[in-house]
């Protein structure tokens, strides 16, 4: 059995994002299982932690990423809707959130059938590359068939109860314990990497572990 790195990752995460399409190659060049596992957003998870009392948080991440995606070559626009409903001026979360718990779920069903961070990979260049109304027509559909899956039948998948909650919530007491809470996190060998610029870090202790490499 080849040596696992967790993904902690969210579909509202800018920096997870920008982390795909590194996180995608890393199993073609060291010997281990890249295991999608994707959380809510820290604003569902936590809702005081992006709060008017400290909106510098929120201010610093909307210039940041995009800079950052600047400089990696990649598109960057906030995506439309936004993947959960918040207001922006009081930062406070609805209580219907018709968009995040299902992709999330998804991302959960594509782990399951082995193509998890392939699809994380196709919906999130959809979200943040600039497709209007991404949820609706074929987008999702289509995204999802670039990840080598059918739509339709992930969708029938997550309706049925009991799995995909439990998947979640175990995504989010495992994240917890790994000595982080943010995304994307990296987890190999009980040690973790938070952010997408420290894949570099994890890619020097993956060679530490592997010399010859994949």
């Amino acid at each position: 059995m080849e040596p696992v790195v967790d993904l902690f990752w969210s579909f509202r995460s800018p920096y997870s994002y920008l982390a795909t399409p590194e996180a995608r190659d890393l199993p073609e060049h060291y010997p281990v299982e890249l295991r999608f596992r994707p959380v809510l957003p820290l604003a569902v998870r936590d809702p005081d932690f992006f709060s008017p009392d400290n909106l510098k948080r929120a201010r610093y991440i909307l210039i940041d990423w995009v800079r950052r995606a600047q400089e990696l070559g990649l598109a960057a626009k906030w995506p439309s809707p936004d993947p959960i409903v918040q207001d922006m001026k009081s930062y406070t979360i609805a209580e219907e959130q018709p968009y995040i718990y299902r992709l999330t779920y998804l991302g959960i069903e594509a782990q399951l059938r082995g193509r998890g961070v392939q699809f994380a990979y196709e919906v999130s260049h959809l979200l943040f590359g600039g497709t209007e109304n991404w949820h609706e027509a074929e987008h999702l559909a289509k995204a999802a068939a670039r990840a080598g899956l059918d739509l339709a039948e992930m969708d029938a998948a997550i309706a049925e109860p009991g799995t995909h909650p439990q998947i979640l919530e175990q995504n989010h007491n495992d994240l917890q314990q790994s000595g982080h809470w943010g995304v994307p996190t990296f987890v190999f060998d009980g040690e973790p990497f938070f952010g997408q610029d420290r894949i570099c870090t994890l890619r020097w202790r993956l060679a530490q572990h592997f010399p010859a490499g994949g």
